[in-house]
């Protein structure tokens, strides 16, 4: 699934393109596209129309569009909350551009720009539309989101409390690091990147942790995701795009994750994968040794 890096580069370009415009036209092509949406695609639809995007806005994974007030008297404002899922792509198109095969939501705007797209092959992602309300760490998020922990590229990120979260869980540390009550925005992909430049297992407890060590996959967790936010994000295939339809090119530039027996970068150590949580953990034997039970 797309991580806080692929999640940034569409907010990036939602920002540029559909900002201060103003909904005209709703079409919901695929009813589970807004499954999300308790109230029913004709209720989406109507909550949408009409309404100018003030923001695009992220935290963590998790993305929205903040709208203006739907009555000009009440300061209460909505979110348009999405879904990426496995395979969700938000486009920003030309209208003249053939319909795109998995097309599930479009949306027109009233200055007969381009409008916004929302494609999904696997149908996992989805759009909904949610007040804005008061989240745990601070600040204001859509409501079903108000659980998510603020992430390590958030300007109000506080690394010491990111840090005490992990140590008072009693899990493993890879566990820890991809619970986004703790920090969000890590998933898969950064967690062993991570881990591997801090010279972490993931394995460790996270009880026997400690401050430093907590810092430093923190501040890791931190800069290959922004090295990866420079390169568009990691695509693994033509799912992960911006809205141009353009891919990252990050996956050039891991130095674990999907490396099985190639040669630490550091070492030279051949690379191990092991099953993980119906998925795979990426280390380097040497650099980053099972802790003993």
């Amino acid at each position: 699934m797309p991580e806080l890096p692929e999640v940034e580069v569409v907010r990036r370009g939602l920002a540029d393109h559909v900002l201060d415009r103003r909904v005209a036209t709703v079409e919901v092509r695929h009813p589970r596209a807004v499954r999300r949406h308790a109230t029913g695609a004709d209720d989406f639809t109507a909550r949408l129309t009409g309404r100018t995007v003030r923001a695009a806005a992220r935290r963590g994974k998790y993305l929205w569009l903040e709208l203006d007030s739907a009555d000009p008297g009440d300061s209460a404002e909505d979110a348009l909350l999405a879904h990426l899922g496995m395979s969700g792509q938000m486009l920003v198109e030309d209208a003249a551009q053939p319909d795109e095969k998995h097309l599930r939501v479009r949306i027109r705007f009233d200055d007969d720009g381009p409008e916004l797209r929302f494609v999904d092959q696997r149908t996992f992602g989805g759009l909904s539309v949610h007040p804005l309300a008061p989240a745990t760490g601070g600040g204001l998020v859509p409501e079903p989101v108000a659980h998510i922990a603020r992430d390590p590229m958030d300007p109000a990120f506080s690394a010491e409390d990111a840090v005490a979260a992990l140590r008072r869980r009693r899990t493993e540390l890879k566990r820890a690091l991809l619970d986004q009550t703790v920090v969000s925005g890590i998933g898969n992909i950064y967690a062993d990147e991570a881990l591997w430049r801090a010279k972490l297992h993931g394995l460790r407890p996270t009880e026997k942790l400690t401050r430093a060590q907590g810092h430093a996959v923190l501040d890791a967790a931190t800069t290959v995701m922004t090295e990866a936010l420079a390169q568009g994000g990691t695509s693994f295939d033509a799912l992960y795009v911006n809205v141009n339809g353009a891919s990252g090119y990050f996956d050039r530039s891991l130095d674990v994750y999907g490396q099985t027996d190639r040669a630490c970068t550091r070492c030279g150590t051949p690379i191990r994968r092991d099953a993980f949580m119906n998925r795979s953990s990426f280390t380097c034997p040497r650099c980053q040794p099972r802790p003993r039970r």
